[in-house]
Order: C-alpha cells, then sequence, then structure tokens
C-alpha cells in the first residue's frame, strides 16, 4: 500500500538540499571549476575572521540587498566562480562550499574582493589551504607541478571528487546538482555527455537524466599528467597552449551541436516511457488536459491542519515512488524550474487560460525556465525533496505563479477532461 506523502508548513529558510538532475538541455547546468593557476589560499580562521566583518559570522544570512552567504558574494561572483555547482546562491551552501569559492575568488582577484574587511582579518594572499575535501588524497604527481609551473594543492571542493590541480582524475563522483552534460563539460570529456553516459551506462541505467549522489562515473578519457618529460621551452609551451585553446573551443562548438542532435533524436525517438505517457493520456483525456501522474489521489486539496501555513492544504498530493515520470497537464510556457524552499525542486507552468499548475518536491528537472511545453510532455521526476514526508508529487493549480492563489486542481483537471 502507497504511503501518503505530506508536505509540512512552508518556511522559506529552512532548506533541504537534495539531489537533483537535468537533461543536457534543461536548467542547472554546472560550471567547470576555473583557475589554472598556483592556488591562492588562506586557513579557515583568517575566512571566518572575514566572515566576522562582512555578516556577523552568519554563514545563512540573505537580507536582500544583493549580497548572500558569510563572505557576502554577489550573485554573478558566486556563478562565475563554479558557486552553482554546490547551491543556487551563496546562502544556500554550507560554510566549507562558501570557502571553497572563495578561495578560487581570492585566487582570481586577489584580498581586494572584500576591501574592508580583507585589512582586518589580515586575508592576504597565502600558498596552503586549510580545508581540504575528506576525500581528497596526497597526489603522487607533485614533480609534474614542479615541471609545468603549477601548484601541489589540491582545489577545495567539500563533498566532491578529489581533483588536483597537478591533473584529472579518472573517476568521478556524482555529488548533489550534478548532471552529464554539466560533468562532461567540466571535466572536458571529448564527445559530451553521451560519451560519458555511454561509458556508464550500466551504473546510470537505461535513464541518462536520472544520476545519483555517490555513483562512481568514469572518464573515458580522463588522464593525468606523468612525470619525467623533458623540459620544454617557454615558446613551445606558449605554442601548444595556444593550440590547446583553440581545440578546447572548437571541442566545445562539437560539443554543443551533438547535444542539440542528441536532442533532437531522444524527442523524435519512440521509446516505451513515451508509448505508456501517450496511452496514458488517451485513456486519460477527452478534453486537452491530462493527469501529471498515473496514481491515486493522496491528501486531498484545502484539508485542514496546522501543518500548513495558511491553515489547509494549498494542493493535492499523488503518493508515488521517487523517479516517477511527471508530466505538464496542458500545454503552456515553463516560469519557475528550480529550488523553491520548503516545496524542494519544483516546475511551475502558465497555460494559455491564465492559470498556473505547480509541480513540487521533485527529484529531478527535466525543463528550463522559458521553454514551451505540450499537454503530456515530462517535465520531470517525482521525489521528496524540501520538506516532504516522503515521496509524491504535491501539485496545485493558481490563478498567478506564487503561492497564496490556489484553487481546487482536482475541479480544475476534471473541467479538461480527466477523470479522477
Amino acid at each position: 500500500m502507497a504511503v501518503r506523502g505530506r508536505h509540512r508548513r512552508y518556511q522559506p529558510n529552512r532548506i533541504n538540499r537534495a539531489s537533483l538532475t537535468v537533461t543536457a538541455g534543461g536548467a542547472g547546468m554546472a560550471l567547470p571549476l576555473l583557475g589554472a593557476g598556483p592556488a591562492q589560499a588562506a586557513d579557515v580562521e583568517t575566512w571566518e575572521k572575514v566572515a566576522a566583518c562582512e555578516s556577523t559570522d552568519d554563514w545563512n544570512i540573505n537580507t536582500g540587498n544583493g549580497y548572500y552567504g558569510g563572505l557576502q558574494f554577489t550573485q554573478s561572483t558566486w556563478e562565475a566562480y563554479g558557486g552553482t555547482r554546490y547551491a543556487p546562491r551563496a546562502d544556500l551552501a554550507t560554510k566549507d562550499q562558501q570557502i571553497a569559492v572563495a578561495e578560487k575568488v581570492l585566487d582570481g582577484q586577489g584580498p581586494g574582493a572584500w576591501p574592508v574587511c580583507s585589512v582586518r582579518a589580515g586575508l592576504t594572499r597565502g600558498d596552503t589551504p586549510d580545508i581540504r575535501p575528506a576525500t581528497d588524497k596526497p597526489d603522487g604527481n607533485k614533480k609534474s607541478d614542479k615541471k609545468t609551473g603549477g601548484s601541489s594543492i589540491e582545489d577545495v571542493e567539500p563533498h566532491t571528487t578529489p581533483q588536483s590541480r597537478a591533473g584529472r582524475a579518472e573517476m568521478y563522483t556524482v555529488v548533489r546538482g550534478d548532471t552529464l552534460s554539466g560533468i562532461a563539460s567540466g571535466e572536458r570529456v571529448g564527445g559530451g555527455w553521451q560519451k560519458l553516459y555511454d561509458a556508464n551506462r550500466s551504473t546510470i541505467g537505461g535513464d541518462p537524466d536520472l544520476i545519483i549522489p555517490g555513483q562512481r562515473l568514469a572518464l573515458p578519457d580522463g588522464t593525468t599528467k606523468t612525470a619525467g618529460k623533458p623540459a620544454e621551452s617557454d615558446g613551445k609551451k606558449a605554442g601548444k597552449a595556444g593550440k590547446a585553446e583553440k581545440a578546447e573551443k572548437k571541442a566545445e562548438k562539437a560539443e554543443k551541436k551533438a547535444e542539440k542532435k542528441a536532442e533532437k533524436k531522444a524527442e523524435k525517438k519512440a521509446s516505451s516511457q513515451r508509448t505508456e505517457d501517450r496511452a496514458d493520456r488517451a485513456a486519460k483525456t477527452t478534453g486537452g488536459l491530462v493527469a501529471p501522474v498515473s496514481a491515486a489521489l493522496g491528501t486531498p486539496y484545502h484539508k485542514a491542519g496546522s501543518a500548513w501555513s495558511k491553515g489547509y492544504h494549498t494542493g493535492v498530493d499523488f503518493p508515488v515512488p521517487t523517479g516517477t515520470s511527471v508530466k505538464s497537464v496542458g500545454a503552456g510556457t515553463v516560469v519557475s524550474a528550480g529550488w523553491e524552499g520548503s516545496f524542494g525542486y519544483q516546475v511551475v507552468v502558465r497555460h494559455a487560460d491564465g492559470r498556473y499548475s505547480q509541480y513540487a518536491h521533485l527529484s529531478a528537472i527535466s525543463v528550463r525556465s522559458g521553454q514551451s511545453v505540450g499537454a503530456g510532455q515530462r517535465i520531470g521526476r517525482s521525489g521528496s525533496t524540501g520538506n516532504s514526508s516522503g515521496p509524491h508529487l504535491h501539485f496545485e493549480v493558481r490563478t498567478g505563479p506564487g503561492f497564496g492563489s490556489d484553487v481546487d486542481p482536482v475541479a480544475y483537471l476534471r473541467a479538461g477532461g480527466v477523470r479522477m
């Protein structure tokens, strides 16, 4: 008997980040790590002094002034230095993750990124980071670092695969927020996410959209630099660097083209899942709308209770296992796709009749904001992210895009021809 999932009171500041995977064309693409020169690092105690000056040591602060987290990152800086690999904003990341990004900012911009507090805290360009992920291990190719002018200091990446500036690891451990496309781009995998998926099909399974934190993926062309090669002249190094940069840009363009072609092929391919979706739509609809999932109703709309901030349940729940395909109930445009506090990962779609449908507590999102979707098109997979008591889909119909404008979702679906 299926467990009836129910989400708890809406509390935007209680963040429960969970696994999110997105298709190659979807939202939340992970950025490759920036910085290839010697690391400029500071110890944790110094960063804590900077945070005490910037935010009174509140690592989750968000006052609405455009600066986030204990070290007061702007959103543009957080994104430019790879912060979205950990969380959408700095205030949603852990202390270690914020420091990891700050190390990259210090490397790229120097202490001047914090003009006042860096002076007060004594923040300077150092050469040994005080923190490193628990999974990091000493790199056995330090001689190679000396020959290439690099540093043997490892990138500080809390809870991620150990990778050092000396080279690339041949295995990658999936972390929260990762996608195959993002991993392929960040690790510069030739052939893009398709080759990465082909090399790890037995680990990932039949759906490349669904990767799980903790999975170990083999990088098909992952290599590490080796010591013992003759030293090259500066001219040769510069020439090789220029050629490598051109080749890299060319490979990136080819990868993007390949991804677009793959997406088109995937849309045209008649998989068993799409066949099931079409059959489900044919059986359930007569008036243009479809059911978001094939399941019985759980917690009903407008059920009263103190567990909900409005005093009643603002939607209807469908108790389904994590990973169940979630479909848009009608054609429309995606206006929101990402993390939304106690709703976890959600998608909101605006329909032609002016109504908005919300799909919450997702484990995977397959669309991006601004994308047009059709009735019955898969927009994600069910889960239990945010404030949730178990795997289920929370579904709402609203008169506006935000929380608090709900109407009866079951009545809306039935009016559109869905039998429930």
